[in-house]
């Protein structure tokens, strides 16, 4: 029987700014290497899900109209998503998907969208000041290289909590006042990364880790309820 690992994409179909696909793409072809099958299913609006199926769970960036739409969708995966996070499983959530674990995000407009509200962090949209271009930062795996382009600038609400996942050299991250790019929480990575993120085998490499630990839990958790 091949063994396979499963990946949830939240909202493929929605949430695909930027090529950030290709971040899945990657993991794919990292995975197989390594002698694993993929499966990777579109989790989209009315999908049935349980995050607990999964191996890894992904989430990439949209654009204003999509995200007001897959906001109206999110509610019914807090739970599921909020075990699987506290869980220490890993995730990867690009800018809006990033933007979604958070309470909420004001538009342009000055209207509230809800997040899943399942970490403490926040994002404020300024029309004015939009963060565009290469960027470069320092991580515990090592330097990442990326491009970003967003309105949004994202605050953590509880900074003992949350940690950034790297240090800006170059471009903004989070937002201009803090110098940080994206957040870790557990296995939890928020960033707001394009180009894709996962083209630096540094970061890619630590991740295809930590989805191989949890494939392993999973069957052995699962074999145990069946015997």
């Amino acid at each position: 029987m091949t063994d396979t690992i499963k990946i949830a994409y939240l909202y493929e179909d929605l949430m695909n700014t930027y090529g950030d696909s290709g971040d899945v793409k990657i993991l794919r072809y990292l995975l197989r290497k390594k002698g694993y099958e993929v499966d990777v299913k579109n989790i989209s609006l009315g999908t049935d899900f349980d995050a607990a199926d999964y191996d890894f769970v992904f989430m990439g960036g949209g654009q204003d109209y999509e995200q007001t739409v897959v906001a109206k969708d999110l509610p019914r995966l807090k739970e599921t998503m909020t075990d699987y996070i506290e869980g220490g499983n890993p995730m990867l959530a690009i800018c809006g998907g990033y933007q979604f674990l958070g309470t909420h995000y004001e538009m342009n407009d000055g209207t509230t969208v809800n997040g899943m509200g399942i970490l403490p962090l926040h994002t404020v949209f300024k029309s004015d000041k939009r963060m565009i271009g290469d960027t470069k930062f320092m991580t515990e795996w090592g330097e990442v290289q990326a491009f970003e382009n967003h309105s949004g600038q994202t605050y953590f609400d509880d900074k003992e909590k949350l940690k950034p996942l790297g240090t800006m050299i170059e471009g903004y991250g989070n937002n201009p006042a803090d110098a940080q790019e994206g957040m870790r929480y557990k296995n939890t990575i928020g960033s707001y990364s394009h180009g894709p993120i996962l083209k630096n085998k540094n970061i890619a490499n630590a991740i295809v880790t930590q989805i191989v630990k949890r494939h392993t839990e999973r069957l052995a958790n699962q074999k145990v309820v069946t015997e």
